[in-house]
């Protein structure tokens, strides 16, 4: 009977809530409540993994993993800022810049803790960006994940620099901003400051454009120092 309500998860556990102590006095209420739980539970850990799933993250990494320490130019009032979302609900983006290895992705990952929290995320790199923005209206898959990313609350996009683009491809990043503007929260990860980009996009109008629409409602976060993933090098070779 759970299973034709679509009470599966419930289902799946009733031999545990039926498995009841007789010294224990519980009511119809109770008994009731403890049912709807599990099955609340388990919906909730679906959409999680789901939502999971379909932001694209390289590796799974909290917030709560993240190394203050390791990153002195971040302050603890702007991490917190950062974890409580409230930049989300309010439409702004960030921008977390810095060289290679101080932890720009890392804490870009974190959203995951938006996730955690209900939010739509989907995390791509600029060169897959590229890819799917030309490719979505012959590629299935490329077709998929630019619905989700459309369709997110919040969208990462890692390594901005990485990559010189052509004026078309300039012009398929804008609409995809354009698009974006005043409905969804950007993060991006570059290694160069905002007047820097024009480099990358190669053209000054189409910068001006996505520039206007990005800074708009934003927060730029500087990141230094020296790279995580060099100071704390694994080696498989040992000194004698």
């Amino acid at each position: 009977m759970l299973k034709t309500v679509n009470f599966h998860n419930a289902a799946g556990k009733i031999e545990e809530l039926l498995n009841i102590p007789l010294n224990q006095s519980i009511s119809y209420e109770e008994f009731l409540e403890r049912i709807l739980q599990c099955e609340i539970k388990g919906r909730e850990e679906k959409r999680f993994e789901r939502r999971l799933k379909h932001a694209s993250f390289p590796e799974y990494k909290t917030l709560e993993e993240f190394d203050l320490n390791e990153q002195p130019s971040l302050s603890k009032k702007q991490f917190n800022q950062l974890k409580e979302l409230s930049w989300i609900e309010q439409g702004y983006n960030l921008i977390l810049l810095g060289p290679t290895g101080v932890g720009k992705t890392m804490l870009s990952i974190g959203g995951i803790h938006a996730i955690n929290n209900g939010y739509k995320v989907h995390f791509v790199t600029m060169n897959d960006l590229v890819y799917i923005l030309k490719t979505q209206n012959i590629i299935r898959t490329s077709r998929a994940r630019y619905k989700r990313i459309i369709e997110s609350d919040l969208i990462i996009i890692d390594d901005l620099m990485f990559m010189a683009m052509e004026k078309q491809e300039a012009n398929l990043f804008f609409q995809l901003i354009n698009k974006l503007y005043g409905q969804t929260s950007i993060i991006i990860t570059s290694n160069k400051g905002p007047e820097e980009w024009g480099e990358l996009l190669g053209d000054a109008a189409i910068t001006t454009a996505i520039l206007d629409r990005i800074i708009h409602k934003c927060e730029v976060i500087n990141l230094n120092g020296d790279s995580y993933r060099l100071k704390h090098r694994k080696t498989i070779f040992v000194k004698n």
